[in-house]
């Protein structure tokens, strides 16, 4: 376990690493967030690794340490998951990218919070991460106020980078400098 974090509802949030036997409840978890908003980057029943895939991609990253994934949970049910990979080729590696996601149902608790804190402690401790990279969803205005919240800065747009029921949407570019 990484961390316990009361919230603002009260309940606790625990934070740990994913273990193997966790595969099957990541790909249902990631199935259901897909289908809550459109601000992913797949939608319901659209994440499609098996479970032993799934089990082979935590091993891999529990195993790399120039990456770190969390689970956040509350009452044994999956809520939230994060993410921040740095780059393996050495020209770049001192770049990491950050994803994160919270079930809809515990959007506003201080869970998004909670899990940013745990990713950005991880980049601003490894000795090698100097920016931290992501990409938000354009109308997505609640996590682009999360994000500036732990100091990300807007630094670009990919127009038109998503395209979803016959629209497209721009992506924001955010950095952060440790």
């Amino acid at each position: 376990m990484l961390k316990e974090k009361k919230l603002k509802d009260g309940s606790i949030l625990t934070l740990r690493n994913p273990k193997e036997e966790d595969a099957e409840a990541i790909i249902s978890y990631l199935n259901r967030v897909g289908g809550e908003s459109d601000n992913l980057l797949f939608g319901e029943n659209e994440f499609h690794l098996t479970v032993e895939e799934e089990k082979e991609y935590i091993r891999r990253t529990n195993e790399d340490p120039n990456s770190l994934m969390i689970v956040g949970i509350i009452d044994h049910h999956l809520v939230s998951i994060g993410q921040i990979q740095s780059y393996r080729r050495k020209r770049i590696a001192h770049n990491s990218e950050l994803a994160i996601s919270v079930r809809k149902d515990y959007w506003g608790k201080g869970v998004g919070s909670a899990v940013m804190e745990e990713l950005i402690h991880f980049a601003e401790k490894h000795p090698v991460i100097k920016y931290v990279h992501l990409g938000v969803k354009a109308e997505n205005e609640k996590a682009i106020k999360l994000y500036e919240k732990f100091g990300f800065k807007k630094i670009g747009t990919h127009k038109n980078f998503f395209h979803m029921n016959g629209k497209f949407y721009d992506e924001i570019l955010m950095d952060l400098y440790i």
